[in-house]
């Protein structure tokens, strides 16, 4: 079993097509952990283990694999690179204490590359880039350089450069001489030393004062550079031929921080917070990074990052504030889908837990010495839809546990039934995104579904003042019914809680009070199903003032009945419209699709507020625009930016639809009554 100060912890991020999932395979490879280089294209990795995986070709889900090193456990995380699939790359940043971010050679930095740098910066772990991908063709590497240290920073710095040929790689770190058509190998290694030492001010004064800073001295504060980010060190790889994977294991193993060297955890319970030191004796406390079901058994695995503690089979373990105690099973250590049992996980180490179906991502695992929660990277709003019914009569309980597994899995993929539309309606990230869950569902659980874009959640409204009647009389023999209602209605504020504002202003007797929940009853009638096509209504007040009743045909069913059809006479009166739901949408994309985009966004109705610069030459519009226009906009900005473009979007507020588009929802609400 590793020591504490022996672990490190590494988590792969970068845009898809980097060749993440192939640097780990040369890792694996290069240090006998496999006995073979597995390959992305072949289907033969190790990462990439689900059949999904294999078919399109890149990962979907994160991987967690392990390898020795130099006397270290290093623990890796491979992530999914494509935006579309960002969720399950989110987790294991939290669960690692050092980020290697892949950048294509050929491709440059990407999007994605972009923003999980940043969520990596933020949650303060060291950081190594990795250009990838040496062999390709046409490649400037000298500009490359120059766009890392402008989009990243100047304390990038080159810890080793490609030689003639680009077959090996020179050592920056330990090399003051040497060879590499990119740049002078000693002018680098100067610059690499520089940044190092600017984490120690006493090194830093010996230098400035003419003393020679031995490599000793040097490595002493690597790791206090690299976690204070004064050094991100650039290695370079053709992971496909393992060129320079051996010099970037010697990096990970001599220079990034274990588990022990990093910061204290916090854990947030309430206004406390407490400070978690990796201590194996100290109280248990892990955090769920990663949960994934078995494509064959079905069976759930748990990858939990133990910060304190040690967790044992027989460990008393505890999910979040519950009390029930939870069995952990047989401890065990993933590589990629196999797993292996080993004694214990001790603090720092990541480990994985079957059959634990308690388990969800984000919870705290504990002995009760602890409570709290650990703060995560946010995740992303999933904001593109498709409606989900069944292909096959009787299978909705069966398609409704399959998606819970599947957003068990994904942090980004939610499942929810509108209320309003009475849809099931799924959300992802993207077109893509949705398109491979649907695939997952058919080919692991054997269930077909039909989609459709969801339907738009307008609402309806009043714009003026209106007094509306009604008088229910119903006489076939027998007992009759009788009951007559007036009433106004008035705007209210908008967006108000409740929509609806009811007073009971009935003087004299004219309606007895035992009748107000029957009238109310069938004013939310209306309310509930709409009046002009179909939608809710919100933000109306409504007084009832006047009425008749008949001391024996007056009933509950009569009154809701008066006060149903006094509702519909007064909003006749009142100028109805439809509202429609608003969103603040932010578009980040290349300073030369501005244009475009911008245009785009007022061609659908949309009004930008503001644009800001980005490092890179990007720039984030920020707009407010129709829902109803931006459903399918994933794709429409993948086209217009050729894959560059990202955008997110929260709904803002709602407001009256313009009246040609008012009409054309009208007329379709009024043919599906028809068709009905």
């Amino acid at each position: 079993m590793a020591n504490t100060n022996d672990i490190r912890n590494i988590v792969l991020l970068g845009h898809g097509g980097s060749g993440k999932t192939s640097l780990a395979e040369a890792i694996l490879h290069k240090t006998g952990a496999t006995n073979r280089l597995g390959s992305v294209e072949e289907g033969s990795s190790t990462c990439d283990y689900f059949d999904e995986e294999k078919e399109h070709k890149h990962s979907i889900l994160a991987a967690v694999v392990h390898t020795q090193h130099a006397g270290r456990l290093i623990n890796i995380i491979d992530t999914p690179g494509y935006p579309d699939f960002v969720g399950p790359a989110l987790g294991p940043i939290s669960a690692a204490e050092t980020a290697v971010v892949v950048i294509s050679a050929a491709a440059g930095i990407e999007t994605n590359t972009r923003k999980l740098f940043e969520l990596a910066t933020q949650a303060g772990l060291a950081r190594i880039i990795v250009v990838n991908k040496l062999d390709a063709d046409n490649i400037d590497l000298g500009e490359l350089l120059k766009d890392i240290q402008d989009t990243f920073g100047a304390q990038c710095r080159c810890a080793n450069l490609p030689a003639s040929g680009k077959s090996s790689v020179v050592d920056c770190i330990a090399n003051e001489t040497g060879d590499s058509p990119l740049m002078d190998v000693a002018q680098a290694h100067t610059d690499l030393i520089e940044s190092v030492i600017e984490a120690d001010d006493g090194l830093m004064e010996a230098y400035l004062g003419g003393e020679t800073v031995s490599a000793d001295r040097v490595g002493s504060v690597f790791v206090k550079a690299l976690q204070a980010g004064t050094i991100i060190p650039i290695v370079f790889t053709n992971a496909r031929a393992e060129v320079g994977v051996a010099e970037l294991l010697d990096i990970i193993a001599a220079y990034t921080p274990s588990p022990a060297e990093a910061p204290p955890v916090r854990l947030v319970n309430g206004d406390n917070t407490v400070e978690l030191k990796a201590d194996a004796a100290g109280p248990l406390a892990g955090l769920v990074v990663r949960v994934t079901f078995d494509p064959r058994s079905n069976m759930k695995y748990s990858t939990i990052r133990i910060f304190s503690g040690t967790l044992k089979s027989d460990t008393g373990m505890l999910r979040n504030d519950e009390k029930k105690g939870i069995r952990p099973g047989h401890i065990l250590r993933a590589q990629g889908g196999d797993t292996s049992e080993i004694p214990a996980g001790i603090a720092g180490d990541i480990v994985t837990l079957a059959k634990v179906d308690e388990l969800k991502t984000g919870d705290l695992i504990h002995d009760g010495r602890v409570a709290g929660r650990f703060r995560m990277v946010p995740t992303p709003t999933p904001m593109f839809s498709l409606a989900i019914e069944p292909a096959t009569r009787g299978d909705e309980q069966k398609i409704s546990s399959a998606l819970e597994r599947l957003c068990e899995e994904d942090p980004c993929f939610r499942v929810s039934r509108d209320q309003q539309t009475k849809e099931l309606v799924a959300n992802g990230l993207g077109d893509l995104h949705l398109r491979i869950v649907i695939e997952k569902m058919e080919k692991r659980y054997k269930l077909a579904v039909n989609t459709k874009e969801p339907k738009i959640p307008y609402r309806e409204t009043i714009t003026g003042k209106a007094e509306g009647h009604y008088r229910h009389k119903k006489q076939t023999g027998g007992a009759g019914q009788f009951g007559e209602v007036y009433l106004r209605v008035e705007p209210a504020d908008r967006d108000s809680d409740p929509p609806l504002q009811f007073s009971w202003d009935i003087y004299g007797g004219t309606i007895p009070g035992q009748f107000e929940p029957a009238i109310l009853k069938g004013i939310n009638d209306v309310m509930d199903s709409g009046f002009v096509a179909g939608f809710p209504l919100q933000d109306v007040k409504v007084s009832i003032y006047d009425g008749k009743h008949h001391p024996v045909d007056s009933k509950e069913v009569a009154f809701r009945a008066a006060g149903k059809g006094a509702f519909i006479d007064a909003l006749q009166k009142a100028k109805p419209v439809l509202l429609e739901p608003i969103v603040n949408i932010e578009v980040t994309v290349p300073a030369d699709n501005v244009g475009d985009i911008t245009g785009d966004l007022a061609s659908k109705r949309g009004r930008v507020q503001g644009q800001d610069m980005l490092p890179g030459n990007f720039i984030t519009i920020k707009a407010t625009v129709p829902l109803s226009e931006v459903t399918q906009y994933n794709s429409q900005l993948k086209s217009v930016t050729g894959g560059r473009g990202s955008y997110s979007m929260t709904l803002s507020h709602y407001e009256p639809v313009p009246p040609n588009v008012q009409q054309q929802i009208i007329a379709a609400y009024a043919k599906n009554r028809q068709e009905d």
